[in-house]
């Protein structure tokens, strides 16, 4: 195929030179309408290229503007299908699930989820069969499950419809994606990757194994993570016969929205042709990026940068993302969350995730010497005025057998059913009735159903004490937790 081409950026290249006029929305109409501060802020170029979709095809589609972008797409990654969303990969893990799996059904899912996934499970009724993942319990730390797990899991539950695991973690670790692969086509079921942080995993080859190259079914990206694409830009692959291509678009037309912005299609036609082009001596670059400035991390006092030994210790994790700069804090005495608002504070700087003890900056094919200086500079200042943060706050938490809770009902069943608010000193031993996700990474700790216990309640009361953000809970500064009533 021709990847020279990029159909949307090319239709809307012709959009704007044929001077187009639009008697339908965005009713700014190329931002003649919009106020002048906010095109000051966010520029004309952004209003004239925000155009409806139908604008650049005519009425019946039969230019295949979308189509061939999503062809070309597929054949840059090896799918045999690709489908864009502008809804992000919250919503194309949903459609995913929703193909595999109908109410009722089971799907085996590893317990490390991103919380899309429950919202998944509340919205079509489907059961979950929690595949547990692979915990270091000195560094209280969380790798994808392993194979074996799930093909034990299906040995236990031969009647699930598929499984859903997610690799690369945000932390980076990598699921045996071959291993999985294996377990579920053993049982002609199929499997759901969210690789929503590996975007970039198709376009070098010293980059971890991804979805497509094992035999995956389909495989969820967003590509706005790790890629160059626009915030809520997301692909879905597919390949295979275990998933009905049909029952995957009717899913996520059910799911999207009817008003797709031709901004996130046009930056992901962009990527793709990019990538195409020039991934691999970009990545090349990127990766000797990440070799040297892993290496001057290393040399800062008090710092310890995760790595490969930390990611593959005991066969935890299969593979690590290098480009994933995890840094432990214990040494210091302080936490992330402290360190994260310290760097934001002092040094202008947004990381990519911070927990009780860690916090991490994700480098990109947009990152360079400029960018790294800065990062190195910041985190030598950071260990310099350490003293100036409180010491780590007391964060209770559990070993990994406690936080696994028991699921009593379904995640539907507990989210639309009647609930309560209780004092959160009072919630141990009630089934929760909300998801409780510290974000980031947004990996919830409880979800709907599940039995709530004193190490998992004391671990999130304590850490939102110290600075952890539970987004999600109805009372945020969680003094109460909402539950089914009794």
């Amino acid at each position: 195929m021709d990847h020279s081409r990029a159909p949307v950026l090319d239709a809307l290249g012709d959009y704007h030179e044929e001077g187009r006029l639009s008697y339908a929305p965005p009713g700014h109409k190329q931002g003649r309408g919009a106020d002048p501060r906010v095109r000051a802020v966010l520029g004309d170029a952004l209003f004239r290229a925000d155009v409806a979709v139908a604008g650049l095809d005519d009425r019946r589609s039969t230019g295949r503007v979308l189509q061939r972008a999503e062809e070309l797409m597929a054949d840059a990654v090896h799918a045999d299908l690709t489908y864009f969303s502008t809804c992000g990969s919250s919503l194309s893990v949903k459609a995913a699930m929703l193909a595999v799996a109908g109410p009722g059904e089971r799907l085996l899912i590893g317990r490390d989820v991103h919380k899309s996934v429950a919202s998944g499970l509340i919205l079509s009724g489907v059961h979950p069969v929690w595949v547990d993942p692979e915990w270091d319990p000195q560094l209280h730390f969380a790798h994808p499950p392993s194979a074996r797990a799930f093909a034990k899991a299906f040995a236990e539950h031969p009647e699930a419809a598929g499984a859903l695991v997610t690799s690369p973690t945000p932390y980076g670790g990598c699921a045996d994606l071959t291993g999985i692969v294996r377990a579920c086509h053993e049982r002609r079921v199929p499997l759901i990757v969210d690789e929503a942080w590996g975007a970039h995993l198709p376009f070098h080859p010293r980059l971890p194994t991804w979805a497509m190259d094992v035999g995956a079914d389909l495989g969820v990206t967003s590509v706005h993570k790790a890629g160059a694409g626009l915030e809520q830009s997301s692909v879905s692959h597919l390949q295979g016969d275990l998933v009905d291509p049909a029952k995957l678009r009717a899913r996520a037309d059910l799911l999207g929205t009817t008003s797709p912005s031709v901004l996130v299609y046009a930056a992901l036609d962009g990527w793709r042709r990019h990538m195409v082009e020039h991934g691999r001596e970009l990545y090349d670059h990127a990766l000797r990026l990440a070799a040297t400035t892993r290496q001057r991390i290393g040399l800062i006092p008090g710092l310890r940068l995760y790595g490969r030994s930390q990611f593959c210790a005991m066969h935890r994790a299969a593979d690590f993302d290098p480009l994933q700069l995890v840094i432990d804090l214990a040494a210091l005495r302080t936490d992330g969350y402290q360190a994260a608002d310290w760097l934001r504070a002092h040094h202008r700087m947004d990381l990519h995730l911070a927990d009780h003890r860690r916090i991490g900056a994700q480098l990109t094919v947009a990152d360079g010497r400029d960018t790294v200086d800065a990062l190195v500079v910041a985190l030598r200042d950071l260990v310099d005025h350490v003293g100036e943060l409180r010491p780590a706050a007391a964060i209770d938490v559990p070993d990994p057998a406690d936080l696994r809770l028991d699921q009593v009902l379904t995640p539907r069943e507990a989210f639309f059913g009647d609930s309560e608010a209780v004092p959160v000193e009072h919630a141990a031993g009630r089934i929760a009735a909300e998801v409780l996700t510290p974000y980031p990474p947004g990996v919830p700790v409880a979800l709907p159903g599940e039995l709530l216990d004193r190490a998992v309640v004391d671990y999130l009361s304590s850490g939102v004490a110290a600075g952890m953000v539970v987004p999600d809970a109805a009372d945020d500064s969680l003094e109460t937790l909402r539950v089914v009533a009794a």
